[in-house]
């Protein structure tokens, strides 16, 4: 049996391998290095892939792990303002049924109440797909700083197990 990764910021394993994206990682990848991501703190980083389990290391193209959650949102942009509640949850984005009209590429203003008593989250996000399952928006930028939703992810992620199938349960 092969060995298995840890990640080097909070020690978790359930790594997930990346594509490569620079020119040094595509480098890398010829020495038979890597690049791996935290599904729990989403560290991205190096390591060897020698000697290394592979089914639990899948090749993923989706950057963060997605939490099945059951969240009120709101959110506004332009003229549209909407309801909805987030199907998951993800330090990139978020999909939630709404009977709001949107279109790929609108922008909008989130607020997400992760809990009881709390001030909502403040996103903003772009709409990436509008389909059956529902409305899948992407954070940008400010998103991926917010400590609070990282906290919200990580304590969600600590009861669950994080599959190491090629349909990884991660998302954009």
């Amino acid at each position: 049996m092969g060995r298995i990764l840890n990640c080097p910021q909070c020690r978790k394993d359930g790594l997930l391998r990346t594509q490569p994206q620079s020119p040094r990682e595509h480098f890398a990848s010829f020495l038979f290095v890597s690049p791996f991501r935290c599904p729990s703190c989403s560290h991205r980083f190096l390591a060897s892939r020698l000697w290394l389990d592979h089914s639990t290391h899948p090749i993923d193209r989706r950057e963060h792990l997605r939490i099945p959650v059951r969240l009120f949102l709101s959110f506004s942009g332009g003229k549209v303002r909407g309801e909805g509640t987030v199907l998951d949850l993800s330090m990139g984005g978020c999909i939630i049924k709404s009977r709001a009209q949107v279109h790929t590429d609108d922008i909008f203003y989130l607020q997400l109440s992760l809990d009881d008593g709390e001030h909502p989250l403040e996103v903003a996000a772009i709409v990436r797909s509008v389909s059956a399952r529902g409305i899948a928006f992407k954070f940008l930028r400010a998103a991926h700083e917010s400590k609070r939703l990282l906290a919200f992810v990580q304590a969600q992620t600590l009861d669950q197990p994080v599959k190491s199938s090629g349909k990884a349960a991660v998302a954009a």
